[in-house]
């Protein structure tokens, strides 16, 4: 189910790149706080570390996972998120 393994950084004003800590992706991943369905199929693993199924669509995950982020005031106005996918099935 979690064939995809992604990297989740927070870039900062100056460009330079952060592991986002585990909580926070833990926080988002939970469904009965984010309550799309699409993103189920997530497990954080570790800083900066999430694994994802094949039908978690990247394209609606970074906008997500940082509108979630600014709400519970853990990214700042002028920083923003990179998900990347570091190993493919």
């Amino acid at each position: 189910m979690f064939a995809r393994k992604l990297s989740v950084e927070r870039v900062d004003v100056s460009g330079e790149r952060h592991a986002c800590p585990l909580r926070w992706i833990d926080n988002f991943a939970m469904r009965n706080f984010t309550n799309d369905a699409v993103f189920d199929d997530t497990l954080p693993l570790a800083d900066g570390v999430l694994e994802a199924g094949l039908r978690v669509p990247l394209d609606r995950l970074r906008p997500a996972m940082e509108d979630w982020f600014r709400r519970k005031g853990y990214l700042k106005a002028e920083e923003r998120l990179e998900i990347a996918e570091i190993a493919k099935p």
